[in-house]
């Protein structure tokens, strides 16, 4: 539908995460306000998010902010903020908590700018809101929470984040990249943008490849060019293993977990693309928690051991041991990936995941 036919629903600007998998759990507040329905929305965030953007049904088009990440940039918001003053949005809904995500909203003069107490940025927000972090532990819960009027209960069950695959996409990967047909894919996604302590062992991964490529299964490798090395310590030796890190766009990426049987991977933002796509999925969780940004969806299998130490949110291990990772075996990865293809988890946001 053109934006002409649009034109009597109220626009909404929102002003989108930073992280990969921030901007999937957005999803969850795009479908909370009505968008395409009730309202069309366009999302302000960083380019390489765009991708992400354009699987969303519910957002009309992604703006790509001109400033990197940590950029101040004053006059460039000055100038895009009176560019969108044009657009006759009726709120906006600004996710970061930084006072400097909340100018552009204000310099574009929309009439309604929503978000949480953050960083000085009374006046900027005139729709601001208190968190709650113990009401609202989850990322996406606190989300969904700036679509409902202050105070006001989630809808429940809260709208989880559901990604569409590109398909003339699909077909072109498959013939570029010569993935095999015949085989069932499970993906792996070794990386975690945060730090080791959120990186299952490589071994453990490589061995873990062994036993599906074993049993007649092919496994892609997926993530950035940073994962390249890992992608080439886990398929060392086993010609069933596909290392696609680095080889694919983020679009790519999305587009390639939408055609895997399952998935396997670290706390990252494509552990939560692969959960948006409805992949079944285990993640394996050391230093960060589930309970705060867990993978949103049916078929997910959480391991986690839940030592005294963790979780810890640290970068690297503060005992310098990572138990927390290096004590999942692959034999107990393999179970919670046959029984999550099986059907046998359970949602993990309605329960406290276990190890």
């Amino acid at each position: 539908m053109s934006a002409a036919g649009r034109s009597d629903r109220p626009r909404i600007l929102v002003v989108g995460p930073s992280w990969v998998g921030d901007m999937v759990m957005a999803q969850s507040l795009f479908v909370a306000l009505g968008g395409g329905e009730r309202c069309d929305i366009d999302v302000l965030a960083p380019g390489w998010s765009l991708p992400i953007l354009e699987r969303m049904p519910q957002v009309r088009r992604g703006i790509a902010m001109p400033l990197g990440h940590g950029d101040f940039g004053l006059a460039v918001r000055w100038r895009l903020g009176r560019e969108l003053a044009t657009e006759g949005y009726a709120q906006a809904v600004v996710l970061p908590g930084s006072l400097k995500s909340a100018l552009i909203p204000f310099f574009a003069r929309i009439p309604r700018r929503t978000g949480f107490r953050g960083e000085m940025r009374y006046g900027l927000l005139n729709d601001l809101r208190s968190l709650d972090k113990a009401a609202l532990p989850m990322t996406v819960q606190r989300f969904v929470a700036l679509a409902r009027p202050a105070g006001a209960p989630l809808p429940e069950p809260f709208p989880l984040p559901t990604l569409v695959a590109d398909a003339t996409n699909q077909e072109r990967l498959r013939a570029e990249l010569g993935l095999p047909l015949h085989q069932p894919a499970v993906a792996f996604m070794p990386g975690a943008e945060y730090g080791p302590a959120k990186q299952w062992p490589l071994p453990h991964f490589a061995e873990l490849a062994r036993r599906l490529v074993a049993r007649g299964q092919q496994v892609w490798v997926l993530g950035s060019a940073k994962d390249r090395p890992a992608g080439d310590e886990i398929a060392a030796g086993n010609p069933g293993v596909h290392n696609l890190a680095g080889n694919t766009r983020l679009g790519d990426a999305v587009d390639l977990l939408g055609m895997a049987s399952a998935a396997v991977t670290n706390d990252s933002g494509l552990m939560h693309v692969a959960a948006a796509l409805g992949v079944p999925l285990v993640a394996i969780f050391g230093s960060s928690s589930p309970e705060h940004t867990p993978p949103l969806a049916e078929r997910v299998a959480i391991r986690t051991l839940r030592l005294e130490c963790s979780p810890c949110f640290e970068r690297t291990c503060p005992l310098g041991h990572t138990r927390c990772l290096t004590d999942i075996t692959p034999d107990s990865v393999l179970t919670a990936l046959d029984s999550v293809v099986a059907g046998g988890a359970k949602p993990v946001f309605l329960r406290r995941a276990v190890g």
